[in-house]
C-alpha cells in the first residue's frame, strides 16, 4: 500500500466514522463507497473491511451515547436477537449474489431509507391503536436538559425490520444502522437520537459475527483495514459528540442528504456505468 493511498483512506475513513457515528449507523455505509469507488477494491473486500471499521465506531462513540442517557438498552437487547438471526441468514448467503445485485440493493436500501426520513411521522392518529410495551418505554434529556418521555409501539414490526437488516449488514457491509433508525424512528415512533444512539450500539454486535465470516473465508484485508480503523475510531468519537448537541430535526434532514448523496454512485454500479467500481 502507498503512502498516499493510507493517507487518503485514513481522511476518508475519519470522515465516514464521524459522519456516521453522527447519524448513528457507523461509517459502514460510507467506507464501502471509499473502498469501492475510489480505491478500486472488490466489493467483497470492501465490506469485510467495512465491518471491521463499523465495530470500532459502535466501540468508540458508545461511551458517550450511554453517558447522555440516549440507547434504549431493553430494546437494544431484544431486537438485536433478531438482528443477529438475520446476520446468520447474510452470512450464509455471502458469495451466493452477484456484486452488480449487491449494489443495486445497497442503492435501493438508501432510497428507501432516505424516503421514510421525508415521509416522516404520521402521529399521533397512525399509531393510536397500536400496543405498546411499557417496560420498553424510556426517557431521554435534550439539548436544554429537559427529559423527554417516549413509548416504544409496533414492536413486531420493529423485529422484522431488524431481521432483513441483519442480512444486510452481512452481505452489504452497512452495519445495518441505515435500517435500523428509520424503522425504530417511522415503525417503532422512537425519537430520532434514541433511534441513532440505539442502533449504534446494536451495529458492532451484529457486525462482529459478520466480520469473523469473512475473516475465516479469507476475504478480509488486514493492510487496507489499518487505514480505516484507524480514521473511523477518530472520526467516531467526534461523532458521538455531535449527535449529543444537534437537534433531532437537522439530524434528519443531514441523514437524508446523505442517503440520497449515496444512492446516486452505488445506482450508476448496479448498471455497469462505471464509477470506479467493479462490474
Amino acid at each position: 500500500m502507498t503512502v498516499e493511498l493510507f493517507v487518503v483512506l485514513f481522511a476518508g475513513s475519519l470522515a465516514a466514522g464521524a459522519l456516521g457515528s453522527a447519524l448513528g449507523m457507523a461509517g459502514g455505509i460510507f467506507v464501502v463507497p471509499l473502498l469501492t469507488l475510489i480505491a478500486h477494491v472488490p466489493f467483497p473486500t470492501a465490506v469485510a473491511v467495512s465491518l471491521i471499521s463499523v465495530i470500532a465506531c459502535s466501540c468508540a462513540s458508545a461511551p458517550g451515547f450511554l453517558a447522555a442517557g440516549l440507547p434504549n438498552l431493553r430494546l437494544a437487547l431484544v431486537l438485536e436477537v433478531f438482528t443477529a438471526l438475520g446476520a446468520l441468514v447474510g452470512v450464509l448467503m455471502i458469495g451466493l449474489v452477484p456484486s452488480s445485485m449487491l449494489y443495486g440493493i445497497f442503492a435501493a436500501v438508501l432510497l428507501v431509507s432516505a424516503v421514510q426520513m421525508i415521509a416522516g411521522r404520521r402521529e399521533p392518529a397512525a399509531a393510536a391503536g397500536a400496543p405498546r410495551y411499557p417496560r420498553l418505554d424510556g426517557v431521554y434529556a435534550d439539548r436544554e436538559g429537559q427529559l423527554v418521555p417516549y413509548r416504544v409501539v409496533r414492536l413486531p414490526l420493529g423485529m422484522t425490520f431488524m431481521f432483513g437488516a441483519g442480512t444486510l449488514s452481512a452481505l452489504l457491509g452497512i452495519g445495518s444502522g441505515v435500517l435500523k433508525i428509520p424503522a425504530m424512528d417511522a415503525a417503532m415512533r422512537l425519537p430520532i437520537k434514541v433511534s441513532s444512539a440505539t442502533a449504534n450500539l446494536m451495529i458492532g454486535v451484529t457486525a462482529c459475527g459478520a466480520a469473523a465470516a469473512y475473516l475465516l473465508a479469507g476475504t478480509l484485508d488486514l493492510r487496507l483495514a489499518a487505514p480505516v480503523v484507524l480514521g473511523s475510531l477518530a472520526g467516531s468519537v467526534l461523532g458521538a459528540q455531535v449527535l449529543i448537541r444537534l437537534a433531532g430535526p437537522s439530524l434528519r434532514i443531514v441523514f437524508m442528504v446523505v442517503l440520497f448523496a449515496l444512492a446516486i454512485p452505488m445506482t450508476a454500479n448496479a448498471f455497469g456505468l462505471g464509477w470506479g467500481g467493479v462490474a
